[in-house]
């Protein structure tokens, strides 16, 4: 841990498990290369301990901590390195596994030990009286090599729900031993922040010791199991950024910090690391490949994004009205969305967020509403296509469309050889700058000749156009009930050295659509490259 003049003291922990715990979750599959950069972020972030991992159990986190000894430079956390108690009947320096949780070098170490009688019994296979051995012994093994020890009391709410007294010497035979944190786990993930708080407050009156806690998110409490647990006496939690981990997930690290800065005034973090959230976030998302939750608190994109109109007309007043906090604190901005339920306030608070001043132009304004709320009607979709958006606003605030060209015809082909060969060929004819193109281009598919089709057109021209590059396209198809009928719409996200945007095309099959939303993208590259539009 830093000293108070760097970052928070040793009597409140931030502990993070998202190399252990979180790695869990389905779908993440980290590399040693991926836990060392994300050790990296949550040390940039501030928090007190980074677990590892298994060293001894898994060769990757014993590769991962002797790289990280090397590797990695902390400045606010400190290794954790995670095992169990000495096996029964073996002494705890005979022990290969406590062996390999010294040789990692770690200068803390998370104990997990058995707090529930019928899971010693029929898990471990011993008795309760030598689980309370694996215990001491262990914890006094490992404090009188030097080491500091937290021990996380497996299923301990349940444990202590069936036999609370053995629950609790538990917890005391640890505290006893030397260990520095007894943590209570809901390894289930069952309880409920009332229960959590009342049992969290008979544990420390019945065993003094200092208390942490570890809760998962089965019943999608597990940031309130934590506060609640906060609120009785614990000072410690065990978090994963995102809220990672097996299952549903654990305690998200993002929104526990959050609250206890922002909501229990208490100083966890080094200061000015609250602002970093969003971007830590995001950048951890990254290295495990998973698409960071837009809903997710403080640091989704959408944490502070407003669509009803009688929100905008407050905002418009005061941001405070309908939000907790400055998204500012947390690293977030607050975003504005148009649809057909936006109202005036939502429109002029967008075009400000966009650029376009539209200087409380009452007419104007309400040309854009009525414009917004036909095309939501006929299938289009504003909050998820922000540059469709701007260049529908700007046509209405300039008088005139936002054009860079004058198209003739496009046509798609896709083609079936009786050879098993699909063939896809797009051409497309226009002027630009007075001069007619015809250009033909093949492609993966329909839509992708049309975009190569319409690169080839227009490159020449608009030299800018080499630096967009296509990086999603979704389709949905609207309710119509007409079956193969139905209207289809389609958005398409590209992006240039800068950035990233979002066009939307609605029609009635999909390729007219896609050619609406790549009319567009390449309307908003252009503009966003400063190039003026045809007369």
């Amino acid at each position: 841990m830093t000293d108070a003049t760097d970052g928070p003291d040793d009597r409140f922990h931030v502990f993070d498990t998202t190399l252990r715990d979180g790695a869990q979750r389905e779908g993440i599959n980290l590399t040693v290369a991926d836990k060392l950069t994300i050790a990296r972020h949550l040390d940039d972030f501030g928090v007190g301990f980074i677990e590892g991992g298994w060293p001894g159990a898994n060769p990757r986190d014993t590769e991962f901590f002797q790289r990280a000894r090397e590797e990695i430079g902390l400045r606010h956390a400190q290794l954790v390195a995670f095992g169990a108690t000495r096996k029964a009947g073996v002494r705890a320096e005979d022990d290969p596994q406590v062996a390999a949780l010294l040789d990692s070098g770690a200068p803390v170490i998370t104990l997990v030990a058995k707090s529930h009688d019928r899971h010693v019994e029929l898990a471990l296979r011993t008795t309760l009286d030598e689980n309370l051995a694996m215990v001491r012994d262990t914890v006094s093994y490992l404090r009188g090599h030097g080491r500091r020890v937290f021990v996380d009391c497996e299923h301990f709410f349940d444990g202590h729900r069936a036999n609370p007294e053995y629950a609790l010497q538990v917890v005391r035979t640890a505290h006893e031993a030397g260990a520095d944190v007894v943590v209570l786990c809901d390894t289930n993930g069952g309880m409920l922040p009332a229960q959590v708080g009342a049992t969290v407050r008979e544990v420390i009156e019945a065993t003094g010791a200092r208390l942490g806690i570890h809760a998962q998110d089965d019943t999608g409490c597990a940031v309130a199991n934590t506060l609640a647990a906060v609120d009785a006496g614990a000072t410690h939690v065990q978090c994963t950024a995102n809220g990672y981990g097996e299952r549903v997930g654990n305690a998200n690290l993002f929104p526990v910090v959050a609250a206890l800065e922002l909501k229990y005034d208490r100083r966890v973090l080094p200061a000015g690391a609250l602002a970093e959230m969003t971007r830590i976030s995001h950048a951890i998302a990254e290295v495990v490949n998973l698409t960071p939750s837009t809903h997710q608190p403080y640091v989704g994109v959408s944490a502070f994004a407003h669509k009803a109109g009688l929100h905008a007309s407050a905002i418009k007043v005061d941001p405070d009205l309908y939000q907790h906090i400055d998204p500012e604190r947390v690293g977030n901005t607050m975003r504005m969305l148009v649809s057909d339920m936006a109202g005036r306030a939502s429109i002029e608070l967008k075009g400000k967020e966009l650029g376009v001043d539209l200087g409380g132009d009452r007419e104007l304004i309400g040309r854009v509403v009525g414009r917004v709320k036909e095309r939501e009607l006929a299938g289009y979709t504003y909050e998820a296509a922000d540059a469709s958006f701007e260049l529908l606003l700007r046509e209405e605030a300039e008088g005139r469309a936002r054009r860079y060209y004058r198209v003739e015809s496009w046509r798609a082909i896709a083609e079936d050889r009786p050879d098993g060969i699909h063939a896809n060929e797009a051409t497309v004819k226009l002027w630009a700058k007075g001069e007619r193109i015809v250009a033909t281009a093949e492609g993966n598919g329909p839509v992708d000749a049309l975009d190569r089709a319409l690169r080839v057109a227009l490159e020449r021209i608009y030299p800018q156009l080499a630096a967009l590059k296509l990086t999603d396209y979704k389709v949905r198809i609207l309710e119509g009930g007409r079956g193969t009928g139905s209207i289809t719409r389609v958005l398409v996200s590209t992006s240039d050295e800068r950035g990233e945007w979002s066009t939307v095309g609605v029609a009635e099959n999909v390729i007219a659509a896609s050619w609406q939303a790549l009319d567009d993208a390449y309307a908003y590259g252009l503009l966003r490259a400063g190039v003026e539009p045809l007369e």
